[in-house]
C-alpha cells in the first residue's frame, strides 16, 4: 500500500537487538514496499514439511473460441476459503476462482503472488501475521504475496468470494498516485477509503503448534510450526492486507460512454480489475447510454454481475451472481434492445466487478459445467 502504518509495540528504531524475533517482509528485492513485523518466537522454525496434493484440475482452451456466461449458482459450493476454490479461469499471470465458504481457511501462505477477494456475500475475519481485518459484502481484500493468513467466516450465511490470484503484485494504478505514493485528486478512491487490520496481541506462549499450507509454482507444501504464526506483538510498514469497499469507488463520468479504464481499481502483471457502480449515464443528447460494440484487440473481458439491474445484458439471461467471459476475437456489446431501453434511463444502477487480461484465458471444468449453452446466440436475436 502507498501509505505507511504502525501497530503495535514497535523499536523506535529498526533492526537493533531487542527481546523479539525481527521479519523484514519486502517487496521487488526489499526495492518495493515492505514492513517490519516483530514476533515471540522464530518466523523460520520448522517442525516438520510435507507435500500436499493439488486439488485444482487442468484448464482447457476455450477453443472454438466462444463468448461465455458462467452461473456461479450452478458450481458446488461449500468447504474452505482456500483449499476449496472453483478454479473458473486463467491463463499464466491470473487465477480466477469462485468459492462459497462454510467454515474456517485453513493457515494459508501464497508464495506465488498477491490475492484479491471480493465479498458477494456473508461476512469474515481476514487473520493475518498482521492483525485481524473485518469484511463484508462489497468488500475488496487485497493479500500481499506470502502474507500468512485464514479466512474466519462469521458463521451468519456462506462467504462468497470471487478471488483473484495474480502472479505478482496487485497495486493501485500507478496514474492514481503521485510520485511519493499519494492519491492524486483525480483518483476514484483514495487512503481515507482504506482498511488495515488491527493488531490482536498474541498470547505470551505463542499457543499450539500450527500447520500452515503453501502455495508454490510447483504446488502445495505444508509447514509445520512449533507455534501459531499469529505471534506478532507489533510491525510497521507499506505492506499488509487490506479492505475497500466497492461502494466507496467515486465512478468518472462524462457527455459521451467513457471507456472501459476510467473504471479501473487495481493493476496487476498482466491484468487490471475495474469497478462498475451506480452512476448517472452519459448525458449528451445523443449519448449512446449503453456500452458501444467494441473489440478490444489486446484482452480477454470477465465482468462479474454482483448487483442491481444490467441494462446492457437485458434479456441474455444474466444477472446477479453471473460471469461473462467475452474473449480477445468476439466483437462484443449491447444484446438486442438495449440501446432503445436506455434511452430514457438518466442512472445506472448496477454493481459489477470486471477483469481484463491482456493474455487468453482458458477455462477450469467448473466453468464449463456452468456455462449457459444459450448465451453465444443472444446477440441474433430480434
Amino acid at each position: 500500500m502507498p501509505y505507511y502504518r504502525s501497530m503495535g509495540d514497535v523499536p523506535r528504531k529498526r533492526h537493533l537487538r531487542g527481546d523479539r524475533y525481527e521479519e523484514v517482509m519486502g517487496e521487488e528485492g526489499f526495492s518495493g514496499e515492505s514492513s517490519i513485523l516483530y514476533h515471540l518466537g522464530s518466523p523460520s522454525a520448522l517442525l516438520a514439511v510435507r507435500e500436499m496434493p493439488d486439488p485444482r484440475p487442468g484448464l482447457v482452451p476455450n477453443h472454438p473460441l466462444l463468448p461465455r456466461h458462467i452461473r456461479t449458482s450452478d458450481v458446488p459450493g461449500g468447504g474452505d476459503a482456500v483449499l476449496d476454490r472453483r478454479v473458473l479461469l486463467g491463463n499464466d499471470d491470473v487465477v480466477v476462482g469462485w468459492v462459497v465458504a462454510d467454515r474456517t481457511s485453513a493457515y494459508y501462505r501464497n508464495a506465488v503472488g498477491d490475492e484479491v477477494a471480493f465479498v458477494q456475500s456473508g461476512r469474515a475475519v481476514v487473520e493475518s501475521v498482521f492483525g485481524h481485518l473485518v469484511v463484508g459484502p462489497g468488500d475488496y481484500v487485497v493479500v500481499p504475496r506470502s502474507a500468512t493468513h485464514r479466512w474466519v467466516p462469521d458463521g451468519t450465511e456462506p462467504l462468497a468470494l470471487l478471488v483473484v490470484e495474480s502472479r505478482g503484485h496487485v497495486r493501485p494504478p500507478k496514474r492514481y498516485l503521485s510520485p511519493g505514493g499519494q492519491f492524486l485528486e483525480q483518483a476514484p478512491y483514495c487512503e481515507r477509503d482504506v482498511r488495515g487490520p488491527e493488531l490482536v496481541v498474541p498470547a505470551e506462549d505463542g499457543g499450539e503448534s500450527t500447520e500452515v499450507v503453501v502455495r508454490t509454482g510447483a504446488g502445495l507444501s505444508v509447514h509445520t510450526l512449533p507455534a501459531s504464526p499469529f505471534d506478532v506483538t507489533g510491525w510497521a510498514g507499506c505492506l499488509y492486507p487490506w479492505a475497500f469497499s466497492i461502494h466507496d469507488f467515486e465512478p468518472i463520468v462524462g457527455a459521451i460512454h467513457q471507456p472501459p479504464h476510467v473504471h479501473q481499481t487495481f493493476e496487476g502483471p498482466g491484468f487490471v480489475v475495474c469497478s462498475f457502480v451506480p452512476r448517472p449515464y452519459d448525458f449528451h443528447a445523443g449519448a449512446i447510454k449503453v456500452p458501444y460494440h467494441h473489440a478490444n484487440v489486446d484482452s480477454d473481458e470477465v465482468i462479474f454481475y454482483s448487483a442491481g439491474d444490467f441494462m446492457s445484458r437485458a434479456g441474455s439471461g444474466i444477472g446477479v451472481g453471473s460471469i461473462s467471459l467475452h474473449p480477445n476475437g468476439f466483437v462484443h456489446g449491447p444484446q438486442p434492445g438495449s440501446m432503445e431501453r436506455a434511452a430514457d434511463q438518466d442512472r445506472t444502477e448496477e454493481v459489477a466487478v470486471m477483469i481484463d487480461t491482456f493474455r487468453p484465458l482458458s477455462l477450469g471444468p467448473a466453468a464449463v459445467e456452468a456455462s449457459d449453452d444459450v448465451y453465444p446466440w443472444t446477440w441474433a436475436r430480434q
